[in-house]
């Protein structure tokens, strides 16, 4: 499955991180999709469609909310973007982000860059904190969070089932600013 060439400024030629456009759709499925087939970073078992995946990108889009790639070399190896935490008005002020790297370029660098790419564009949305659902097992994934001032705050076992095995789900948290919302204040 191919897909459109990165573009925006500067090129390609080393990693760039920028928006996401339409034509990056078909490379963000194809990451996305091998994950759900090989791994447990996505607690889903049924590939998707681009479909699926354009509305997805123009959901978050709808929301202000950023779709960004990590492109080398003419081509998306990586995005992330971050959504809503839980939909209740109370949660407004935290994002749960997602970030995922193309099988072989995992381990380079790309999942950080686009992490820390994310961070400032939810603060400067007004957001308070930033969370990761991350798969226990992915050892990988969790010290990168950690390297990136992410602090673990919840260790759920077997919550989720894939490959015929029950899954452990581990929440991390980082706290995007210091200001705190006063009491009987509404934002």
């Amino acid at each position: 499955m191919g897909g459109a060439a990165c573009g925006g400024a500067g090129g390609c030629g080393d990693v760039i991180i920028r928006d996401a456009i339409e034509a990056d759709l078909p490379m963000i499925l194809e990451i996305y999709n091998e994950i759900i087939v090989n791994t447990t970073a996505v607690y889903s078992e049924s590939p998707v469609t681009l479909d699926d995946r354009r509305g997805w990108w123009r959901g978050r889009l709808e929301r202000g909310y950023p779709v960004l790639v990590a492109c080398e070399d003419g081509r998306v190896n990586g995005f992330a973007s971050f959504g809503e935490f839980r939909a209740w008005p109370c949660y407004r002020h935290t994002v749960e982000h997602s970030v995922h790297v193309r099988a072989e370029r995992r381990g380079h660098g790309l999942g950080s860059a686009l992490v820390q790419a994310l961070i400032p564009q939810a603060a400067n949305l007004g957001k308070h904190v930033m969370i990761a659902g991350v798969d226990a097992t992915n050892g990988a994934s969790l010290r990168m969070h950690e390297r990136l001032r992410f602090e673990k705050v919840a260790h759920f076992r077997e919550v989720g089932h894939k490959f015929g095995r029950w899954l452990d789900l581990v929440f991390l948290q980082r706290i995007l600013d210091a200001r705190r919302i006063g009491r009987g204040v509404v934002q």
